[in-house]
């Protein structure tokens, strides 16, 4: 390779065994003249409990002019929930070609929804568990269907409801979406404070905490006055140290308000508003038994959980500059640990593919306290990620989820069910070693590599290593995975085989573009290009859909032709076909669909990135969400 003869300080012999692109050998990469190489021998060739169906609700978001009492939750019989979509539902499932596999066990139960003809019935104390899944569109249908729980019960008790404010950068404008709303709950309270005469209702009360790192009480004690409730939420503070210790907040006002409500006869009634998961949840069990025992319902106002991942990135603009950041909060997932790989070959996930479910903890709190998550689906501005940028649609079939939803057991049952599985515990064992927030050489840097020849060299060393390890690292998981093959078909559940499919056709595409980024790491030290734009500070790297083609003198090293990277990249396209065809309106399939869109080549493109951005990094200007 001439143009690497002036690169003395590079003299390094890599010698790493790896089965790329199938059976990788050995691969060994050097960036000086007198000796280049690049060597690669490689040759191609339990039964489950039933969980409640999510549903969307289409609410009118002006006041009643008459009231309509519904019971919350689900209504259950000794056979099940009931529906009016059973039938449609189950002749779904009996048709699907992944349930028609041999030895394929499908337990679960009728499947079902309340009817209209249940929706008014209060079934009582105890009777009710929680929804974990309302979609709305936004706040207005919320808070009428939650008008309507107050409504239900009012008619045995006077209530206290305690609503958590979340005080976090991101919330702002949230917050004053709901302070607008509670018109919405009070002018229908009209219509029951009229009929408290015939003794039947009884009057509402509303007690205003803000948590971040702390618990706030706004008002100095419940108030029925809508004023001071709207002036209460105007003054909830932004608490900057971006921690959102949830649970203890709802902990908190359980404590405080709970003997009062007993000693009075009210009901407590807890309603938490925020959009990340809490930075707290080993209080989680701790809370439902709280709440469990003091029969308080928690309700909360939440977003939709990344798609087996705990992260999401939301943009802020620095008002003074006008200079984005990127801020990672915590989102998901929507399981007791993520079922999803944490990797995308190079880096940490950066994406926001839908889970189509809350994040676990929250819902499985309303579940076992008989609340509801209100799943707020609608699209956020200034969330990052693939799924934003692509446009991906972010909701799923109801009918189609309903074979994938979660387990909400609590995490140890979750855990010891799911290592006495071989096939799960081993899908775990891959997602857990290639975890970059773990090992964090797995790390590839992708941004702001140097326009300068000797600097960019000496980034693309370490990156070329790190690219080696990596490699046979995924193509070791992938034996793993290999291994445990015909577990699949004794699978009973949807999830897991999902999980199977989709993990092992994304290792194999992360081995193909990252062979593809090694030939474009020495394409660019060969080539040396110059930035066509004049104000390019940095190369970035990028896919594309075109591949890079080994020259003659690559193909000898290594033993891999064009012809052969081509079956790879077309097998990890028919696998991710495979996915969306077994599992289709699921996010396993919006996954493999856009993955198949992303392109398989690598290649660097210039970037500008002003200087002010690292230095307000720097100093530690950037909030925390």
């Amino acid at each position: 390779m001439p143009g690497l003869q002036n690169l003395p300080a590079l003299i390094v012999s890599l010698i790493v065994h790896v089965v790329l692109l199938g059976l990788m050998a050995a691969i060994r990469y050097n960036l000086i003249v007198e000796t280049p190489q690049v060597a690669v021998e490689t040759v191609f060739s339990e039964e489950r409990q039933q969980e409640e169906f999510a549903q969307d609700l289409q609410v009118d978001t002006t006041a009643a002019e008459t009231l309509n009492v519904t019971a919350g939750g689900l209504q259950t019989t000794s056979l099940g929930p009931t529906s009016s979509t059973a039938a449609a539902a189950q002749s779904r499932i009996d048709q699907s070609e992944t349930l028609k596999e041999p030895e394929f066990r499908f337990n679960i139960a009728d499947l079902s929804t309340p009817g209209l003809d249940t929706l008014g019935t209060d079934l009582g104390e105890g009777e009710v568990s929680g929804e974990t899944g309302a979609h709305v569109d936004g706040y207005g249908a919320a808070m009428s269907r939650l008008s309507q729980e107050l409504l239900r019960v009012m008619r045995q008790q006077q209530v206290i409801a305690c609503w958590l404010f979340d005080e976090s950068n991101s919330l702002k404008d949230d917050r004053q979406e709901i302070r607008d709303q509670f018109d919405k709950i009070y002018s229908e309270l009209n219509i029951a404070n009229e009929k408290a005469t015939k003794g039947r209702f009884h009057s509402l009360e509303t007690m205003i905490y803000s948590f971040g790192e702390g618990v706030h009480p706004i008002t100095n004690k419940p108030t029925p006055e809508l004023d001071k409730i709207r002036k209460a939420i105007d003054e909830v503070p932004v608490d900057e140290t971006g921690s959102e210790n949830l649970f203890g907040a709802i902990s908190t006002a359980i404590d405080e308000h709970s003997k009062g409500a007993a000693r009075t006869d009210r009901k407590l009634v807890i309603i938490a508003m925020t959009d990340e998961v809490g930075d707290d949840t080993e209080m989680l069990e701790e809370v439902i038994e709280k709440a469990q025992r003091f029969k308080v319902p928690i309700y909360i106002m939440g977003r939709e959980a990344v798609f087996g991942y705990p992260y999401a990135h939301v943009r802020w603009v620095n008002p003074e500059s006008g200079i984005d950041h990127w801020i990672r909060i915590d989102r998901g997932p929507e399981t007791a640990e993520p079922e999803c790989i944490q990797y995308d070959g190079f880096r940490p996930r950066w994406d926001a593919y839908s889970s189509g479910f809350g994040p676990y903890a929250q819902v499985r709190l309303v579940r076992e306290t008989g609340g509801i998550f209100f799943l707020l689906a609608r699209d956020e501005a200034n969330l990052a990620g693939r799924a934003v940028h692509a446009g991906l649609d972010r909701r799923f079939d109801d009918v189609a989820m309903k074979e994938y939803e979660p387990l909400l057991l609590n995490k140890r049952d979750y855990v010891e069910r799911r290592d006495a599985s071989e096939f799960r515990s081993t899908i775990w064992n891959v997602i857990h070693t290639l975890n970059p927030n773990i090992d964090n050489q797995l790390i590839i840097q992708w941004h702001y590599y140097s326009i300068e020849l000797p600097e960019f060299e000496q980034q693309g060393r370490k990156a070329f290593d790190q690219s080696l390890r990596a490699m046979a690292m995924i193509n070791q998981q992938l034996a793993v995975l290999d291994r445990i093959r015909e577990l699949r078909a004794q699978e009973a559940e949807q999830r897991w085989r999902a999980a199977y499919d989709l993990l092992y056709a994304q290792l194999i595409a992360c081995r193909v573009r990252e062979f593809q980024f090694l030939l474009a790491m020495d394409k660019h030290v060969r080539e040396n290009p110059q930035p066509q734009e004049p104000d390019t500070n940095f190369w970035d790297l990028g896919y594309t859909s075109e591949m890079l083609k080994p020259d003659e003198q690559q193909t000898q090293k290594t033993r891999v032709d064009f012809a052969e990277l081509e079956r790879q990249r077309q097998k990890a396209l028919d696998l991710y076909e495979q996915v969306i065809q077994n599992h289709p309106e699921t996010p396993w399939a919006m996954v493999a669909a856009d993955q198949k869109r992303l392109g398989f080549g690598i290649t660097f493109v210039e970037r500008f990135r002003d200087p002010r951005a690292f230095i307000e990094e720097e100093k530690g200007i950037i909030p925390k969400f």
